[in-house]
């Protein structure tokens, strides 16, 4: 038996009810099918390790999606029409790519921080005002993409992060760099495109990794500590766009 089933954009309409049979699925692709519904017979399906569920129309999802054991890879459910996520997901201890963007979601789980296996996760476009501060506990992430929000601040666990290597803040409403962002000893990439920054931190120069801050799109104010900051940087071969 074949242990993946690739469905992307077979116009389907609907999940069939023989798939709950294919317990030995490792892989689902259900991407682009018109999808309004999961049903919680995905439980059956214990062995998949990567559920792509992108591309449809779906409203919510079962409370059963938190009970894959296998789901260690890859689980997409971008660009659907989610106001929520279910609070079972969070016990997706294993699971490393997670994409949730482009749904009008508002928010993410507060428990987020159980999902301590997450190395990327993209909640892009999602009308996110605020995270949860449970997002620190993700001491496996290397990438966050965040753009797209509106976000006005982060929260100090944040800060935690040691591995975060790429930080997605374009197009929220930031008015200034983060400071819980200044004691990431691995952030490569800063990009801050679209915000509401008018003055830059000192402290800039400091981050030891960085090596491409994206400025441009803000109301920026020529000058001062922030300017010698970004001189720094550039000497440094820091790739700096304003």
């Amino acid at each position: 038996m074949t242990r993946t089933l690739n469905l992307w954009n077979a116009r389907l309409g609907r999940v069939p009810e023989d798939l709950w049979a294919r317990t030995g699925l490792e892989s689902l692709v259900l991407a682009g099918n018109g999808l309004t519904r999961l049903p919680p017979g995905i439980a059956a399906l214990r062995r998949l390790h990567t559920l792509d569920l992108g591309h449809n129309a779906l409203t919510e999802l079962p409370a059963e999606i938190g009970a894959l054991p296998a789901l260690d890879r890859f689980l997409y459910v971008h660009d659907n029409r989610l106001r929520s996520l279910p609070d079972t997901l969070t016990r997706l201890a294993s699971l490393a790519y997670l994409n949730v963007g482009e749904n009008p979601l508002t928010r993410l789980p507060d428990g987020l921080g159980a999902m301590a296996g997450l190395v990327e996760l993209r909640a892009r476009g999602c009308g996110l005002t605020a995270l949860p501060p449970s997002v620190g506990a993700l001491g496996r992430l290397r990438e966050l993409w965040l753009g797209d929000n509106a976000l006005g601040t982060l929260p100090g666990p944040l800060g935690r992060l040691a591995e975060l290597r790429l930080l997605d803040l374009r197009n929220n409403r930031l008015e200034a760099v983060p400071g819980v962002l200044r004691g990431l000893p691995r952030l490569a990439r800063l990009d801050l495109r679209g915000n509401r920054v008018r003055e830059l931190p000192e402290w800039l120069a400091e981050l030891p990794r960085l090596e491409k801050l994206d400025l441009r799109w803000n109301p920026l104010t020529e000058g001062g500590e922030g300017s010698r900051a970004l001189g720094e940087l550039v000497r440094r071969g820091c790739v700096v766009l304003w």
